[in-house]
C-alpha cells in the first residue's frame, strides 16, 4: 500500500509575515500603504543618488555661481537643465536635494542605532541587576529627559566647534551629529527596557534558566530583550523623525552639515536669506521634502503602534 507524500512547501519568512495579523493590518490599511510607498521611494531615490542626480554637488567643477537662483521649471525664467531651479551656489536644486536626504537619513538611523544601543543596555542592566545600580542610572535617565535634546545639543556642538575649530568641525560634523543627538536620546529606550525587564526577571522560565547555568548576559540578552521588541521597533521609528528634524534644526543654527555638505536643514538655511527677495524655491522645496519625509515615518509610527499594542489593536 502507497502512501501519499503530503509535504508542503516551507512558506518563506516574507509570506508569513504577509500573513501574519501585522500584515493584514497593513493590507486594510491604505494610510499605512501609502506612507510607506513615499518612504521608500523617498529613501531609494535618495540612496541613488549618484545614479539618479543629474549633477554632483560635492564636485566643484560642476558648480557654477553663474547658475544661481534659476526658478523650478514651471516658473518663467527657468532653465530646462535644472528641474527644480538652482540655489545661492549655482547648485541644481534636484541633486542638492537628493544627496540632501540621504545625509539626513543616515544620520537619522545612525544617531537611533547608537540611542538604541545605549538605552537597550542600560535599561537592561538596570531592570536585572537592580538595587543601587538601577537608582543611579535611572537618576541619570531623569537629569538627562530634564535637559531637551536641541539644548544639549547646541551646547556640545557650540562648544566642540570653538575647541577644534571650523575646520576640523564641518570635516567630522556628520560624527558629532550622530554622536550628540544618540547619546541626548538613550533614556527612551532605558526606561521602556528596563519596565520589560522588571515584568519578565520574576517569570519561570527566568528561573529556569538560572538553574540550567546561564549568566546573567545570555539571559537578558537571549530572553528577556525579545520581550522588548515590539515597544523599541515603535519607539525607533518615531526617534528616527525625531533625529531628522533635530539635524535639520542645528543645521539651520549653523551648528550642523555644512554647505559643502548639504543636509535638508542646510538647505533651508542657505536658503532662508533668500525668501522673501523672489527666489523662494531654494527653502520651500527642501521644506516640503522634509516635512514629507518626517510626517510619513511618524505615521507609520503610528500604525505600528496601533499593531503591535494588544491592547489597541482591534484586527
Amino acid at each position: 500500500m502507497s502512501s501519499l507524500s503530503t509535504n508542503q512547501p516551507t512558506p518563506s519568512r516574507f509570506s508569513r509575515l504577509w500573513n501574519s495579523n501585522m500584515g493584514y493590518s497593513f493590507r486594510r490599511n491604505p494610510v499605512a500603504i501609502v506612507s510607506l510607498a513615499i518612504f521608500l521611494i523617498i529613501a531609494i531615490a535618495s540612496t541613488l543618488a549618484p545614479v539618479l542626480a543629474p549633477f554632483d554637488p560635492y564636485d566643484p567643477a560642476q558648480i557654477d555661481i553663474m547658475n544661481s537662483e534659476y526658478p523650478p521649471m514651471w516658473v518663467d525664467g527657468a532653465d530646462p537643465q535644472f528641474f527644480l531651479g538652482t540655489d545661492d551656489q549655482g547648485r541644481d536644486l534636484w541633486s542638492t536635494i537628493l544627496y540632501g536626504t540621504r545625509l539626513s537619513l543616515l544620520i537619522g538611523l545612525c544617531a537611533v542605532a547608537l540611542q538604541a544601543f545605549l538605552g537597550i543596555s542600560i535599561g537592561l542592566v538596570a531592570g536585572y541587576v537592580g538595587g543601587r545600580i538601577d537608582s543611579l542610572l535611572m537618576r541619570l535617565a531623569d537629569i538627562q529627559l530634564s535637559f531637551s535634546t536641541l539644548m544639549v545639543a547646541i551646547i556640545f556642538l557650540a562648544v566642540t566647534q570653538a575647541m577644534f575649530g571650523s575646520e576640523t568641525f564641518n570635516q567630522y560634523a556628520i560624527y558629532f551629529l550622530i554622536a550628540v543627538i544618540g547619546v541626548a536620546e538613550w533614556p527612551q529606550y532605558a526606561r521602556t527596557v528596563r519596565a520589560t525587564v522588571l515584568a519578565e526577571k520574576k517569570k519561570e522560565y527566568i528561573d529556569s534558566a538560572r538553574v540550567l547555568g546561564f549568566g546573567p548576559i545570555r539571559i537578558m540578552v537571549r530572553h528577556i530583550l525579545p520581550n522588548s521588541l515590539s515597544p523599541i521597533f515603535v519607539i525607533s521609528t518615531v526617534q528616527v523623525a525625531n533625529a531628522i528634524i533635530s539635524e535639520a534644526s542645528l543645521s539651520f543654527l549653523g551648528l550642523g552639515m555644512p554647505p559643502s555638505q548639504p543636509s535638508l536643514g542646510s538647505l533651508i538655511s542657505s536658503g532662508f536669506d533668500y525668501i522673501f527677495s523672489g527666489s523662494w524655491w531654494i527653502t520651500a522645496i527642501p521644506g516640503v521634502v522634509l516635512v514629507v519625509l518626517v510626517l510619513v515615518i511618524n505615521l507609520l509610527g503610528d500604525w505600528m503602534r496601533d499593531v503591535l499594542n494588544p491592547k489597541l489593536y482591534k484586527g
